[in-house]
């Protein structure tokens, strides 16, 4: 009987973490091609902007929120965004990014928390940027592989969602929105 039942938990483990990589990370960024707003970061993240976000955590409990100012700057394909972010806990964090849009629409990018690169694509009115995070000693320094999509709404609103995975396994969740700080 307890083999069965190890078993039985062993599929359902299997089929669980089958479905959390089909469900968020294997999206295809050729599905917003035909979307009628094109996001472009060159234009969409140019200039000042201002973020509202939450955190998600293991539990899927919300553990912070943040607002955040972004600016962003670009000459031809290569820009610099500066991401200052301030969370609910009174910790502030600064993020400089620098970003290149290579042919194709793919986009490549580095920053100091940032092991090696992000890598990504945009296309209609999606971009989709794949990297590996290495939290501050204060979260536990921790390696953490990020996806993030970002979607361009109508009126200009970007939409994003990133997912948090240590070892395949789901370890948090953000959702913001970023408009322009006109």
């Amino acid at each position: 009987m307890w083999i069965i039942l190890m078993l039985t938990a062993f599929c359902l483990l299997l089929i669980t973490v089958k479905f959390q990589f089909f469900a968020f990370k294997n999206q295809n960024i050729l599905r917003f091609k035909e979307e009628k707003n094109i996001f472009d970061i060159r234009d969409c993240l140019n200039g000042p902007m201002v973020a509202e976000g939450m955190i998600y955590g293991l539990s899927g409990n919300l553990v912070s929120t943040f607002i955040a100012s972004f600016e962003g700057s670009w000459k031809g394909n290569e820009g610099k965004l500066i991401e200052n972010f301030n969370f609910s806990s009174g910790k502030n964090q600064i993020r400089q990014w620098r970003l290149k849009v290579l042919g194709d629409g793919r986009i490549e990018g580095t920053a100091p928390d940032i092991i090696g690169k992000a890598n990504g694509q945009q296309m209609g009115s999606a971009v989709k940027l794949e990297y590996k995070l290495k939290l501050s000693q204060e979260l536990g320094g921790h390696e953490i592989n990020v996806i993030d999509w970002m979607h361009l709404m109508e009126n200009g609103t970007i939409i994003n969602r990133s997912e948090f995975r240590k070892f395949g396994v789901k370890v948090g969740e953000l959702v913001a929105t970023f408009r322009k700080n006109l």
